[in-house]
């Protein structure tokens, strides 16, 4: 890491939107296999078949405890603790003074042992919390961390290996591995299994919002848990699942998996100066605006609501209060045109400045995607995330719009930038386009919306 903090670097480019939009972020890839088969197959399996996936590499986790965890972790999330307890799973989230995202990740509490509990997801929301417990045990609190940056950060193996097995015929496949039907645990609780004579725990949760558990349990039994899942998932077609296939579960699930973190206030100053200013990643898209806050989304905006509880006293409740009485946007799934789309890709096949390249099966190519949405010229929303789901033969992105916008109208997503940013990652010649999009419910599928959760 460089020495310079955020806050230095945000002097050095003037401000923090100047900062992001032209820092390079190095592509973001799992460190698993691209394809095993093909992505297109693979990402249909956990529709129609059985998908296994490999979470082991790509996620930072934060180990946790102490006394004085929980009633610190309260201080500074919205979320209750009231009730969180060994054997329970939270998607915890953290907000700014002002009531925005921070950023997101799963809190797993395994035990009430020493590392008992587990935060892990994208680094955003993981060095916020590993800034408060550091000040924590600074100030003599009981409160004790440990770090563990992903695979391509990290030398030797992860504590633990993950995998994610879900589709249509997950359940049968479990009941073949538990020899007996699937244990009944409740949605984001954890169970205790036994696969290949191993103890392994379940997470009943799917990245695509389809039925399914991830597991995890001890590296020392990564390859015979993962051998015996993918022997008695051959007889119902189960696919390994890829990096690019992989990409994409958040369009299904209806999950927004970067937000853009609000920490350029004033209540963050000190957090700014502590953090990396490498750390902080790079906004891509048309949206171009020189007020950060511009950028800002609250937890209604993107689905996070759910999660806030006002049972307790945290930061920046005053002002999430007044976002949960009158929530000025909602998150939607926008279904892209697809003779838009073929435009775009035609443009890069004829003479002049093509559109900007549009990736399959992901077209993200920032860590957070803020693409301008408009209807009637005036912008209505943030197209947050973009790509192409084989199943429904469909291109599409998650978005958070104003609230009088319903499902079945059409808006305008703007694609490309313009001006262009200095970041190595976008094309250097590019033209900015619309591409038409119909309002849709998110997540997309009326399984994972309903039943799924249930």
């Amino acid at each position: 890491m460089t020495s310079e903090s955020l806050a230095e670097a945000i002097a050095r480019a003037g401000s923090p939107v100047v900062l992001l939009r032209d820092q390079n972020w190095p592509a973001f890839t799992f460190p698993v296999a691209p394809e095993f088969t093909n992505w297109r197959d693979e990402q249909r399996s956990w529709n129609t078949t059985v998908a296994l996936m490999d979470q082991s590499h790509h996620m930072t986790q934060l180990f946790l405890d102490g006394g004085d965890l929980l009633p610190l972790l309260e201080t500074i999330s919205p979320n209750t603790f009231a009730t969180f307890r060994p054997g329970v799973a939270k998607q915890l989230i953290s907000v700014n003074e002002s009531g925005h995202v921070i950023g997101d990740g799963i809190l797993f509490y395994n035990s009430d042992g020493p590392e008992g509990l587990v935060l892990i997801g994208h680094h955003i929301l993981i060095d916020w919390v590993r800034y408060n417990v550091e000040k924590a045990e600074r100030a003599g609190k009981d409160v004790h961390h440990r770090l563990e940056a992903n695979s391509h950060m990290r030398q030797g193996p992860p504590t633990f290996y993950r995998y994610e097995l879900q589709g249509p015929f997950a359940n049968e496949v479990m009941e073949r591995l538990f020899d007996g039907p699937v244990p009944e645990v409740k949605f984001f609780h954890i169970g205790d299994f036994t696969i290949a004579g191993r103890p392994v725990k379940g997470l009943r949760h799917g990245m695509a919002g389809q039925p399914g558990f991830e597991f995890f349990g001890p590296w020392a039994d990564a390859d015979p848990v993962r051998d015996a899942i993918l022997d008695v998932g051959a007889e119902f077609g189960i696919r390994r699942v890829g990096a690019k296939a992989y990409s994409a579960t958040p369009l299904e699930s209806g999950w927004v998996p970067t937000p853009f973190p609000a920490v350029f206030d004033d209540d963050l100053a000190e957090y700014r100066e502590w953090l990396p200013a490498e750390r902080i990643g790079s906004i891509a898209g048309s949206l171009h605006s020189d007020d950060v806050h511009d950028y800002y989304l609250t937890p209604y905006d993107i689905g996070l609501g759910r999660s806030v509880r006002f049972d307790h006293d945290f930061h920046g409740r005053a002002a999430l209060e007044r976002h949960a009485a009158a929530p000025p946007r909602h998150k939607v799934t926008l279904l892209w045109n697809a003779d838009d789309v073929a435009d775009v890709v035609r443009s890069q096949l004829e003479p002049g400045t093509p559109a900007k390249f549009l990736d399959f099966p992901k077209g993200r190519y920032g860590l957070y995607q803020m693409d301008e949405v408009l209807r009637g010229g005036k912008r209505v929303g943030i197209s947050t995330d973009a790509g192409y789901i084989a199943y429904d033969q469909l291109y599409m992105s998650l978005a958070t719009l104003d609230i009088d916008i319903a499902d079945g109208e059409v808006v305008e997503v703007v694609w490309g930038e313009d001006p262009i940013s200095k970041k190595d990652a976008v094309d250097r010649q590019h033209r900015q386009v619309r591409i038409r999009a119909t309002v849709a419910p998110a997540p997309y599928h009326e399984w994972a919306r309903t039943v799924y959760r249930a």
